[in-house]
Formats: structure tokens, sequence, C-alpha cells
């Protein structure tokens, strides 16, 4: 176990903002972490790789982070693997592991910033596929008790960028293993977006995660040139009815496929459509080749980026009567 007081987080968070911690916990193992929980100052804080946190301010509390990397293969047949993940293995790292041994489900889900953990809690998605189409179950820690609990694939009541730990069990447990059942059999999924125009028909997973590795290189900025999170806001899901209405005024809105009677339309055509693509707050800026993304460019703060973020929901709900969510969780 390690333990930093008075930690520094600026290399540990994507948007790179510089702010402390009153103390930082690495943990290797489910012990050292019920150890570590026992008498920790409050609030805390659990976080992976940092890709999906905006501090607004420095943190007064204990901020954990965990570094089990265990992969192993749980159970086999001729059809799947299921793979038992530590919460502290590199997102990426664990995507190219799939490729290379031939393993379909999450390739399209390369390049994706932090962690295995985070990824259960988020229900990351992209290009078609979301962490929930191919998660089998989650071992994690009671932060009240110490316990251990295994969740289900339907006890964590995912949704788009959602799941009960971001809801009623928000900061209750800490995730520690994930299990994935991933499929031996060639199923590839590239009918999203922009791997249309280039993948050919029937392409290996390492021609899939290669092309998806081009696309969102080409349009998300690298955080160590300009800090940032990804994606900052959530695409809105809207009935169907409000749909048909901003079609007639803008017949070349975008759209996909949502639940029955709703349509998911992109956050990034929004905010161009409103004349943000470029633009800049202070220090913090909507990011020149993606609307979705906001970036630091250079000695930003949070609240910067926050009111950069609020300005950009308010005109998008002005022309287009739509709010947006951010997907990024904002830490006071």
């Amino acid at each position: 176990m390690k333990i930093i007081d008075n930690c520094p987080l600026k290399e540990r968070h994507t948007f790179g903002m510089d702010v402390k911690a009153d103390r930082l916990i690495e943990f290797a193992n489910e012990d050292e972490l019920k150890s570590a929980l026992t008498g920790a100052v409050k609030p805390l804080l659990f976080m992976g790789g940092g890709s999906n946190l905006l501090f607004l301010n420095n943190f007064a509390g204990t901020v954990f982070h965990s570094v089990i990397d265990d992969i192993d293969i749980v159970a086999e047949d001729d059809n799947s693997v299921s793979v038992r993940v530590g919460s502290g293995v590199v997102w990426d790292d664990f995507v190219a592991y799939c490729v290379e041994k031939g393993w379909w489900g999450v390739e399209n889900l390369s390049l994706i910033p932090g962690e295995v953990g985070a990824s259960a809690v988020q229900n990351i998605g992209a290009y078609g596929v979301e962490v929930k189409d191919v998660l089998q179950n989650i071992e994690a820690i009671s932060v009240d008790d110490l316990s251990k609990r295994i969740f289900t694939n339907e006890e964590c009541n995912y949704g788009y960028r959602d799941s009960i730990f971001k809801n009623s069990l928000k900061g209750k447990y800490v995730i520690t293993y994930v299990t994935y059942r991933l499929s031996k059999i060639a199923n590839p999924n590239i009918g999203y977006g922009a791997l249309k125009s280039v993948l050919t028909e029937n392409p290996s997973l390492q021609e899939i995660r290669d092309a998806i590795i081009t696309v969102r290189n080409s349009k998300l900025p690298d955080p160590k040139v300009y800090g940032n999170a990804g994606s900052f806001f959530m695409n809105p899901v809207i009935p169907m009815e409000q749909f048909v209405e901003l079609q007639s005024r803008y017949p070349e809105i975008p759209s996909y496929p949502a639940s029955e009677g709703y349509i998911k339309v992109p956050a990034g055509w929004l905010i161009e459509k409103s004349g943000w693509k470029g633009k800049s707050l202070g220090n913090a800026a909507v990011y020149e080749k993606q609307a979705l993304v906001l970036i630091n460019r250079g000695g930003a703060t949070g609240m910067e980026v926050k009111h950069l973020a609020d300005t950009v929901i308010a005109d998008v709900q002005k022309i287009f009567g739509i709010t947006l969510h951010a997907e990024v969780n904002y830490i006071e």
C-alpha cells in the first residue's frame, strides 16, 4: 500500500488541473483496500485514470486508487472466454490484450482512456458497443462494513453512461475486479458512424482496433497537449415527436436509434450548430476538431471549464430546446 499526503493530482487526471488531495492511497489487493478504508478521512474519492473528472478545487479528503492488475481466465469453452480483470488495469491495455488473444467484444472500445474499474461504473461506450454488452459480474468492497459483494450485470442497472454505482450506490462500494465474457467467434460491429467508410467487409480484430484508434486520434486531442476528458457531454436522447419537429427545421440533423419512441442526437452537432466549435472562454475552449470535447488550453481552472460548459448548455437549450448533461464528474 502506498500513501501520499498533500498529493499533487495534476498528472493523475487528464484535464491536468493544478490541484492537490489531502491524501492519496494506492491499494494492490482487497486486504489493503479494507485496511485503508478503516478510519480514512472523509470525504472519499475513488478514481482510476482520472479521465472522467473535473476538479473544481483542491480535494479536502482521501483519494483511493486501485493498482490491482491481475488478468485471469476463469471459464472457457470453444465459443467464449470469461476473463477476471483487476480494477487498476488500464482499459486500453486490456483491449489490446483481448485483440491479441483473438477475443471479440471490446475492440470497438479501443483507446478509451481510464481503467477497468471505471469502465464498469460509467458503462463506457463507443461505435455501437457498451461495456454492459460483455460484462458478466463485478466484485466490490463495501465502504461501510468492508463486506464483499458480487454484482451481476442485471444488478448494475446499466443505462446510457449510467449504472447503479452512479446513483443509489454512489460512493458506497469500491470495485476490485470485473469479469467480462468475450467471444471466440468473429462478430464485427462496424456499422456505426465513421467506421463504415474506413473498414472493408469482414475485417480482422486488429483492423477494427487500428481503424478506431485512427478515427479517435483524428478527432480527440492528446491530454498531454490539451487537458481534456474526451467527450464532455452525453448525447441527449429525446422523444420522437421532438426530433421530428427539429428535423423539419434542420433536415441534416444526424440521429441514432434509442429506446422505443426516442432518438439519440449527437451533442457535438448541437454544440457546433450553436456556434461554439473552436470558441473559448478564458483558458477553456471547445475543441476545434470535435465540439463534444472541452479542453484546458493551459492554466485553466476547473471553474473556468465548468463556466464554459454551463454557457454551452444554456445556448443549446435556447436554440434547440434540449438540455445537455455532462458526462464528466465535477469534484468539489
